[in-house]
Formats: C-alpha cells, structure tokens, sequence
C-alpha cells in the first residue's frame, strides 16, 4: 500500500517510500517539485489499482484508477500509458527512455 508520485518533467512514477529511500523525500515524507502526488486513496495496492500517466500541455500528470473498470479502459481509449509495476521507482526510465536505450 502506498501513496505514489510522478515526475511531471519526465513522467516516471515512484511511491512516497521510495522516494523517502532515495534522499529525495524528506523523513517526514514531503515531496519536492516536480514530483506531485497522484491523486487518489492513501493505501492503493498495484494489485487493485493501475497507476496511470499522460503528457498534457508539456507535464506529466497521473491517475489511479480501478484496474478492469469502465473507467480504465475509458483512459486507455483516451491516450492515457498504464505504468508497469516494475516501471515504479526513483530509477526507473521515463516514457521514451527504453526506446532510446534499444536504439543504441
């Protein structure tokens, strides 16, 4: 269960714990800018939930939403990139990175 960020700059995706791991987020869990939180319930499980992200005017944003419902495949249809479980984290690559890296 976690509370999850995105990178609006980048598009990755990381939970509150990982960040906090990584130096980024401060012991008492504050997140600085460009990560934001992904609105949502504060104990969202990946098993339950799909987090989401698209470009919108030049930022990132993300959603969580109920894997398997209307409203996730109303997203999906609507340009909206499901983010893998193991794409969640600090290091993870941003959209396009992968790309990149099979290209070279």
């Amino acid at each position: 269960m976690a509370l999850f960020f995105i990178d609006t700059q980048r598009g990755r995706v990381a939970t509150q714990k990982q960040l906090m791991a990584a130096g980024i987020a401060s012991p008492a869990g504050d997140v600085p800018r460009p990560w934001h939180r992904i609105q949502g319930t504060h104990d969202a499980t990946t098993m339950w939930y799909a987090v989401m992200r698209r470009r919108e005017k030049g930022v990132f944003i993300g959603s969580l939403v109920f894997r398997h419902s209307p409203h996730h495949a109303l997203l999906v249809e609507r340009g909206w990139q499901d983010v893998a479980v193991e794409q969640i984290g600090v290091d993870a690559p941003a959209p396009g990175e992968d790309d990149q890296a099979q290209a070279m």
